[in-house]
Parts: structure tokens; sequence; C-alpha cells
């Protein structure tokens, strides 16, 4: 019997019929309480700029919206709001690495194991281990977030290797008004998951200091698959004056987890022991003509993947300590009228020591510097013309040139048409060009695609209605794959993919207590990819009455591969469609407390993201958040 409950196709019709009434006018008078403020970017181009002038496709999350998903992480979250981005997960808390490890994000169809080729940035400061190159979901709290800026497609014009496939810039909270401001929440839920919350926010004058711990924990939804974390967060800013800011911040995470095996295998238990820390300096400048900012930053960290048969589950077969520092410099000018140069260069330093063959207690580093420039030229009030170049050289393979093209056309205050060319790269990690995973290759080169895009963006009826349509295509080439067979394997740069697709997404405020989003992607994959479902489409609303909050959301996938080997002969294996049901409600006795409860995979669908990881059937977690 199959283990997996079918889809109906009437789910499909009414989610189709529920997204297509998004566009239905329930009202034609004005409701000043619902108009949107216009987008503001950071990561479209360093500086802020309307999201109309950037060509690139860029989606913005409030922490409002994190909130209301009703998830723990920050990564899930971005699967209901943006288009095109699908997001790995194996426990109801608690991503992992290693076997059955997950976590890893797959935009527009472009992913790896382990993720490289989206960049997770803090702040627009890179965030990724220094040996294996790929962020680690698992540090990334939601109670800390601001908000989170999304570029779909390749930013490596500004931020160089790893944002060939996007980039994700998590934006973390300040204090913004004068006083003093806590906040303490908890939750507990289904499999003895458990999450604690406790903030501070200070700002006296020109000084500003938020402050947070944060405890996540979970029993896991089988035997040996527990997971837990201890968090805190501090950042610190003070205005020196009306055109001078500088912020500091530190960061430090430690996480335990335990991994059973896929159930298609004999149990195997794995245990992972990883610390993870970053802190930055920036001092940000703002004048009448000119903005920038310069920053450092430093991340670390000490992974263990102890075997359990061994004394004091200390003795660990694999142990690394890794860096990833750097430097950033830019400022934009706007020295003539309706032009703008943004000038920048970046300088980074990654790697790290492992105690495994053939570079056994060996401090492997590598040094990346870039320069570049991109300028915008506004012409006749509604055509903009965007261009950048960047150099990279990488102290392994040398030089790599990226260049970037679009224009922006805005025919009317509330109608957007955008075009762009641009080139994203990946420089390969220290683990492919030295590790035997399975086989190392110090000659391997940057992975390398072109993507063109086109998109409409459109808001109706006092931006009530706006909706975002993207169509784009992705020529990837020189990507590093395993070559040969066992055992004679090697990593070379081989590989390539065209990727084509497209992407809705909407939103629909009718007033200030109900609203809709929705957001659609469909992906045509040349050759079959993991992570990467064909189709997917995210609904949710939301709907306020006095004091009490109610927010659902669904999720439909279909095609989704979850296993591909290497051997042709072996078919690939596709996940049967499933459909997600979330929901939130809240409610505000006071003005100071939140009381919640949130259920998850209300229909209780059997699915799994990852090949012999089954995910959890109906889940509920309830909590409170006071803030005074």
């Amino acid at each position: 019997m199959n283990k997996y409950l079918k889809i109906p196709k009437y789910h499909f019709v009414i989610l189709f019929f529920f997204t297509l009434s998004l566009q239905i006018v329930f009202s034609q008078k004005n409701i000043n309480d619902s108009i949107q403020l216009e987008e503001v970017v950071v990561t479209g181009s360093k500086t802020e700029i309307s999201r109309k002038l950037v060509p690139l496709s860029v989606s913005q999350i409030s922490k409002k919206e994190i909130e209301n998903s009703g998830q723990m992480n920050i990564l899930p979250a971005l699967n209901l709001f943006v288009p095109g981005i699908f997001v790995t997960e194996r426990n109801i808390v608690g991503f992992g690495v290693g076997n059955g490890g997950s976590g890893s994000i797959s935009m527009r169809g472009i992913s790896s194991s382990p993720n490289t080729e989206v960049l997770v940035l803090i702040d627009g400061h890179p965030q990724y281990q220094g040996i294996f190159g790929h962020p680690l979901a698992d540090a990334y709290v939601a109670s800390d977030v601001e908000k989170v800026e999304i570029i779909r497609g390749p930013a490596s014009i500004l931020y160089g290797s790893n944002a060939m496939a996007g980039v994700i810039n998590i934006i973390t909270k300040k204090q913004h008004d004068d006083g003093l401001k806590v906040n303490i929440g908890a939750s507990y839920g289904s499999f003895n998951t458990q999450k604690y919350i406790g903030t501070i926010g200070y700002k006296k004058e020109k000084l500003s200091a938020f402050i947070s711990v944060n405890h996540d924990q979970t029993d896991g939804i089988r035997e040996n698959t527990d997971f837990n974390i201890n968090n805190g967060f501090s950042k610190i800013g003070y205005e020196i004056n009306e055109h001078l800011n500088l912020t500091a911040d530190f960061n430090l995470a430690k996480f335990n987890a335990n991994d059973n095996g896929p159930i298609n295998k004999p149990a195997a238990p794995f245990n992972i022991d990883i610390t993870r820390g970053k802190t930055s300096l920036s001092l940000e400048n703002k004048f009448e003509k000119s903005e920038g900012a310069i920053k450092l930053y430093h991340n670390f960290g000490e992974h263990f993947l102890p075997d359990n048969k061994l004394p004091n589950n200390r003795i660990s077969p694999f142990h690394s300590t890794d860096r990833n520092s750097g430097l950033m410099l830019y400022q934009t000018f706007k020295l003539l009228k309706d032009n703008s140069i943004t000038i920048g260069t970046d300088f980074k330093q990654y790697g790290g020591i492992v105690n495994q063959l053939p570079i056994k207690d060996t401090l492997i580093t590598i040094n990346e510097l870039a320069v570049y420039a991109y300028a915008q030229q506004k012409l006749f009030e509604k055509l903009t013309l965007s261009a950048g170049l960047r150099l990279e050289n990488n102290s392994n393979y040398g030089n790599e040139l990226i260049p970037m093209t679009g224009i922006t056309y805005n025919p009317t205050s509330t109608t957007t048409l955008k075009t762009s060319i641009s080139k994203g790269f990946r420089s390969p990690t220290i683990m492919e060009l030295y590790m035997n995973a399975p086989v190392p290759n110090p000659n391997l080169q940057p992975e390398r695609m072109i993507n063109y895009e086109i998109s409409w963006l459109q808001s109706l009826f006092n931006n009530q209605l706006s909706f975002e349509l993207t169509a784009y295509k992705a020529i990837g080439s020189n990507m590093i794959i395993v070559t040969g067979a066992f055992p004679v394997l090697k990593k070379e740069n081989t590989g390539s993919f065209n990727n084509q697709g497209i992407e809705f997404s909407t939103r629909y405020i009718l007033n200030r207590n109900l609203s809709f989003n929705a957001n659609y992607s469909y992906l045509n994959l040349t050759k079959p990819i993991v992570a990467a479902p064909r189709q997917q489409l995210n609904v949710g609303a939301s709907y306020n009455y006095k004091i009490f909050s109610l927010h659902i959301s669904a999720q439909y996938v279909e095609k989704l591969y979850t296993f591909i080997s290497p051997n042709p002969s072996i078919s690939p294996i596709i996940e049967p469609n499933y459909l997600l049901l979330n929901a939130r409600i809240s409610a505000r006795p006071l003005k100071q407390l939140e009381l919640f409860v949130a259920g998850n995979n209300l229909l209780n669908q059997q699915y799994e993201i990852n090949y012999g990881y089954p995910m959890p059937g109906i889940y509920f977690n309830g909590g409170f958040n006071v803030k005074f």
C-alpha cells in the first residue's frame, strides 16, 4: 500500500480559483488605512533605492509576515512569500548537516549539496562556512529579524561568489524609539518541541542596543532525531552625527542534533555538535549626494561529528575549525541629476583546519579581492538604465569578470517593466579542491551562469492590489560534478543546465482587517534536480477581528525529486504531489500580551522532502509573547 496520501484534483482547482479570486475588486472606494508605502530595497544596489528602479527581481518579507507564518526558523517562511524558492527540511525543528542534512536552498532550480549557490547575508555580510562553503540554516533565528530581502537571480556583480543563483539578506532588528523595550516568549508543542525567547531593546538619544537569547529543542519526529540550540545575539549602534552611524554586533549559536539515518536503511545513529559565531563592525555614511559604508566581518565555527561508539562521545572521526573574514567598502555618488554610480571593493579570506586526509591538520586559506562599479541613469523621467562590472581575483584560480545590465521602464506611477541580463558564478570550495569527498581536484574552476529575465510589476486601487510576473531563462556551465564510477571517481567542471521558468506573486489588502497573498512558480528543467519542484503554489490569508488574528496558509508542491542517482540506470525518485495547510490564531487580551496556537500540516499529509526522512503529520504548538 502506498504510504502517501493522494491529493484530490479538486484541491488544486480550489487553490487555482482562490488565487484567481484575489484579482476581484471587493471594494472600489479608497481605504486610507490599507495603503502600502513604496518598498525600499537595500540589497538591490547596497544603498536604499526604490524597488521600481532595481532591474533584478527582488522580494521583501517583513517581521510581521515571519511571525504570522508560525515558523521557528527564517528559511521555511521564505517558501510562503517568495516564488521560485524551495527549502529542504527533515525535522520539526533543526535542519542538521551530514547524513540526511538539509537546510539546502534551491532558487529557480539551482542548488547543490551542500548548498553553495545561494548566498545568505546577515546585514549585508556573507555567512558561509569557510571549508564547505555553505550557510548553516539552524543559526538563523526568526526573533532577531527585522525583515528579509531576496534577490531572485544572479547578484554576483555586487556580492561575488556564491550569489550565483541569488541572495537572501537577513536584516536584524534594532531599537528605533527612545526608551526600553522587553519581549519574553515561550511555546510548547508536539514532539516535546519547546522555544524560549527573550529580547531587550534600548535607545537613548544617539545610542541604541538590542540583545536577544533563544533556546529551541525537540525530541524529533522519530527515535534519535532530537535537536537543541542556544543562540545569543547583541547589536549596538551609535549615531556619531547626522552623517555617520557606527554599528557593531556579535552572535554565537551552539547546537546539537541527532540523526538516525533514512528509514529505508538500517538505523545508523549520527550526532553533530556545532558552534557558530559572527561579529561585525560597520561605519555608514550618508550625505546629500553620497552615501556608503565600510564593513568588517568575521565568521567562525567548530564542528564535531563524534562517533557514538567511542568513549565520552568526544573522540571525533571528524573535527574542523573554520573562519570567513572580510572587508567591504562601497560608496554611491549622486553628483548628476538622475544618475548614481556605486564603486566598491571587497576583500575576503576563508578557510580552516580539518583532521581528515589528505589535508589533515593543515591550515588552508583562500583569498578573494574584487573591485566593481554599478551605475544607473534615469532618462525621460520613465526609463532607467543600469549596468555594472565586477573583477574578482581568487588566489587559487585567478581572475573572473562579471558583467550585468538592465532596464526598467515606468510608463505610469503604478506600472513597472523590467529586463536584465546578469552573470553569476561560484568559486570551488576547499572541500571540493582538497578533501576526499569523494576525491579532491585542485584544478577546479568556477561554476558560471547567465540569467535572462523580464518582469511586470503592477499595483491597482491605491496599492490595495499588487502583483509581479517574471519570466526567466538561466543557462549554467562549468558545473562541478563527480564523474566516473566507483572506485575511480573525479570532480570535474563538466556539468551544465538550462532552466526556464515563470514566477507570479500577488497581494490584496481588502481593508485593515483582511488581506490575501499568493505566489506561484513553474520550473522547466533540462535534467532532474533534487529539491526543485516543477510547480509550487502558496496562498495565504490574514484576518483581524478586535483582539483576535487568524492566519492561514497552504502550499501545493508538484513533481519534487528527492533522489537522483549518479548511475543513469537507476531511476530518479519523485515525491507524490502534496498539499500542506497551516493555521495560526492569536489573541491579545492585553496590549502587552499575545497568546497563540498554531497547527501545521492540518491535512495530515505523509510526505518527504529529503529521501528517507518522512516529515511529521499534524502537529501543534502554542505559547505566549509579552512585550513591555
